[in-house]
């Protein structure tokens, strides 16, 4: 009787024919049939209470197939700037805006120091509910008008002059510092400068003069003298007499009248407390007034008005109901000048002159040439 079963060890060991080979458990394939589909892949899921294990209270992880991602939304073109004729438009209403209310006149090396606040049509300086209130003018713009002293060879000049930048450039009339060999300034605050002569134009009676070492004045608002109109409310500031700041107010009485001054240097130191009768000649409608104007005159256009001016009023300050200045003061009738019994009783009777802003901003450049014509 043979032997069953052997002992571990003890059957004879043999190479195996298919070792190293894919073993198969199953069938094998019959190369006809169709592949299988691809499965998804599985991704673990923990399930709680899923019954596998003893007391079915335990968890275990069930393989569940993944479901295929959604695929990702195309990125959206990048959106073309626009470079034709809207883009064009665009950057036009963009400049268009930045220099629409008012023209700048008179830029000095486009520095913002020296620049001319200036508008080309009227501004508010003063709170729109205040307009032509003559205490809120006053108060906005005093500030700006300074009192004027020049020392002649003979004696001495008193006028007025407006500040238009806020490093000390000063409009006033030729004939306030025609022959000065100094120049004084004094502010509505009480503080004095010494200035010195840029340019000056005998023909419009304008002179530009510069203060030394000034900075942070406050510059006044040149506005547009073409558009005031007969009737309109106006204040004029100046240093009638030597009192600085002195304010007074009317109307603009008529305009583009015929204005003729001396441009003769003698004339003109006849200006102010200097010599001759105080006042500054010129000729109206054929007539001479505050003296003879002499043989070398110029004729201007100029604003009438009835606001108070007196003798040192020439080189200050007309300003209309918004506080912009529309004018230069320049010229005043003085009752005592043509008075044959030479009464002293000198002062304003309604018909003072003065020289329209737009003239004096068309001559900025010029003045500040270093032209003296």
């Amino acid at each position: 009787m043979t032997e069953s079963f052997r002992r571990s060890g003890e059957y004879e060991s043999y190479e195996n024919p298919y070792q190293g080979a894919q073993q198969h458990a199953s069938a094998p394939v019959n190369p006809a049939w169709p592949p299988p589909p691809a499965q998804p892949p599985v991704q673990p899921v923990t399930v709680e209470g899923s019954g596998y294990g003893g007391d079915g209270s335990g968890g275990g992880t069930a393989l569940l197939p993944a479901l295929p991602a959604e695929p990702a939304a195309p990125a959206p073109a990048p959106k073309k700037r626009t470079r034709g004729p809207l883009a064009l438009l665009a950057a036009v209403a963009i400049v268009a805006a930045a220099i629409g209310g008012g023209t700048a006149y008179g830029i000095q090396e486009l520095t913002g120091n020296d620049t001319v606040a200036s508008s080309s049509t009227s501004t508010n300086v003063v709170p729109s509910s205040k307009k032509g209130d003559v205490a809120t003018i006053a108060a906005a713009v005093s500030p700006s008008v300074v009192e004027i002293s020049a020392t002649l060879s003979n004696g001495s000049s008193t006028g007025s002059g407006v500040i238009i930048t806020s490093d000390g450039e000063i409009v006033t009339n030729n004939h306030v510092i025609s022959g000065a060999s100094s120049i004084k300034v004094t502010t509505s605050s009480g503080k004095s400068y010494t200035a010195k002569v840029v340019g000056t134009d005998s023909k419009k009676d304008l002179a530009l003069i510069k203060l030394e070492n000034a900075s942070g004045l406050k510059a006044a608002t040149l506005g547009n003298s073409d558009g005031v109109q007969v009737g309109d409310t106006v204040v004029a500031i100046g240093s009638p007499e030597g009192l600085s700041g002195t304010v007074t107010s009317g109307i603009v009485s008529a305009l583009n009248r015929d204005v003729t001054v001396a441009t003769d240097e003698g004339q003109s130191q006849d200006q102010g407390q200097g010599g001759g009768n105080g006042q500054w000649p010129f000729s109206f409608g054929g007539q001479q007034f505050n003296g003879d104007t002499g043989s070398s005159t110029t004729t201007y256009k100029a604003i009438q008005t009835d606001a108070s001016l007196n003798p040192g009023n020439s080189g200050g300050a007309l300003i209309d109901a918004a506080g912009n200045i529309i004018g230069i003061n320049s010229a005043m009738y003085s009752a005592s000048s043509s008075s044959s019994s030479g009464s002293s009783d000198a002062g304003s009777v309604g018909l003072g002159f003065a020289i329209p802003i737009n003239t004096v901003k068309s001559d900025l450049a010029t003045l500040r040439s270093g032209s003296t014509n």
